[in-house]
């Protein structure tokens, strides 16, 4: 699975770094048209990961992951002979919603394989996914030193490779039988209905409600909890888009901050993707080992917040300060932004598992899947109308609104994970004098 995993990364690796271009100089789409299509495709993507938990309660994940791998090799095999921009758009959406969903059902795999170890799975797999990233950037480098048509449609065509090469090992890993459930993971309730019991009393919090989930979970029943019933995970998920925001700063907001902001050369933006990957592949694996336990990772939301503002205190600091000192300034950014994105993977994976009921993960994440979706439509509009738009201040109100909420999150989490993993409550037991006077 982690070497389809670097295919598939190595892929749209090579997409992220052509796509553009290709879209610009071979098919001769306006900025507008281009604008447009990625902004349909980013919605689109949206809707990829409660799809992709919906259908995995109903069928194998495998099958699924394997659909969508070859879902997207049959919409990226249709750009290379397409050129009408009516028909480019639902393609380029569909590969976007292929991709979500493919991403969603990986968690899913991995949760249900790794179970107590998801944590480490999970840092494996984004050490894997980031040496992806890094070689499939390599590929489209050399590809597009050469700036012919045929070699961005030799790019795309690899990517495409990528995705039937990554559906054949998925077809060759076993899927552990579980009867439709994903494996319990550490601290979960004892069995499924007092679980489920207990996230709805936390998600509602009232007894009238608590009872329902009860009774949902009682021998005999068989319907499961929806996510988009349970106030207290919708909150959650609602939460985490802002707890994502160090994916648009990374793109977006640093690049774009050096350019029209500060004094820094502008050969310094490939360097905050350098640090990036390096950090992630080298550091991944130990801030997991860390925050591998549900009430860890609620403790790491607040370390992202305070990491994200003092990244945004930094970008703030870097205007109108020279080049070397804005440049120390961003690079020290980048390094906190990547720090937060380390913490980041690490909260929002173990807590979207440990705030589930068991019985209905598959659906659960799905929904927790919409976060870093929305964020990555959402995020750069934010950036780019309303932080660069307010300048230095800009940056402190967006610091400081990551670290008043990563507070509101963490408290969140841990009044569900208290109700999620307390123990259940021991049966009644008859007074001494009930039994005598029975």
């Amino acid at each position: 699975m982690l070497l389809a995993q670097l295919l598939d990364r190595a892929g749209t690796g090579m997409w992220a770094a052509s796509s553009v271009l290709y879209f610009t100089f071979v098919l001769g789409l306006d900025a507008g048209r281009i604008g447009l299509m990625l902004g349909a495709a980013a919605v689109a993507g949206i809707a990829g990961s409660p799809l992709a938990g919906h259908l995995a309660g109903r069928f194998p994940v495998r099958s699924l992951l394997i659909g969508c791998h070859l879902l997207r090799l049959a919409t990226l095999g249709a750009l290379l002979v397409v050129t009408r921009f009516d028909v480019l758009l639902p393609l380029v959406a569909v590969t976007y919603l292929g991709d979500r969903a493919a991403k969603a059902l990986e968690m899913l795999f991995a949760t249900r394989v790794a179970g107590e170890r998801r944590g480490t799975y999970q840092a494996l797999s984004r050490s894997t996914a980031n040496a992806g990233y890094a070689v499939g950037a390599g590929i489209a480098a050399a590809g597009l030193a050469l700036g012919t048509p045929e070699a961005y449609r030799a790019l795309i065509l690899a990517n495409a490779v990528s995705f039937l090469a990554a559906a054949a090992l998925v077809w060759r890993t076993r899927e552990p039988r579980a009867e439709g459930r994903v494996a319990a993971g550490t601290g979960d309730a004892a069995t499924s209905g007092t679980g489920d019991a207990a996230a709805g009393d936390a998600a509602n919090g009232g007894a009238a409600n608590g009872g329902a989930a009860r009774a949902d979970a009682a021998p005999g029943r068989t319907r499961a909890p929806s996510p988009w019933r349970d106030r207290g995970y919708l909150r959650f998920v609602l939460l985490d888009i802002p707890m994502s925001l160090d994916d648009s700063v990374l793109a977006v907001g640093l690049p774009l901050w050096l350019v029209v902001h500060t004094d820094a050369p502008h050969a310094l933006v490939p360097a905050f993707l350098v640090i990036n990957t390096v950090l992630v592949v080298v550091l991944q694996l130990r801030v997991s080992a860390r925050f591998e336990q549900p009430r860890q990772a609620a403790a790491a939301v607040s370390v992202y917040g305070l990491t994200m503002l003092a990244c945004c205190v930094l970008l703030a600091l870097s205007a109108g300060t020279g080049t070397v000192v804005a440049s120390v300034a961003l690079l020290a950014a980048a390094v906190l932004v990547t720090g937060a994105e380390l913490l980041r993977s690490v909260s929002s994976w173990e807590l979207a598992v440990s705030l589930a009921p068991e019985r209905a993960r598959a659906s659960y994440l799905g929904v927790a899947g919409m976060a870093m979706s929305v964020q990555k439509s959402a995020g750069p509009l934010l950036l780019t109308g309303a932080v660069m738009a307010g300048g230095p201040v800009g940056w402190l109100a967006l610091g400081a609104g990551i670290a008043a909420l990563s507070v509101l999150q963490r408290r969140s989490a841990v009044r569900r994970l208290d109700s999620v993993l307390a123990p259940p409550a021991p049966a009644a037991t008859p007074s001494p004098s009930a039994t005598h006077a029975g």
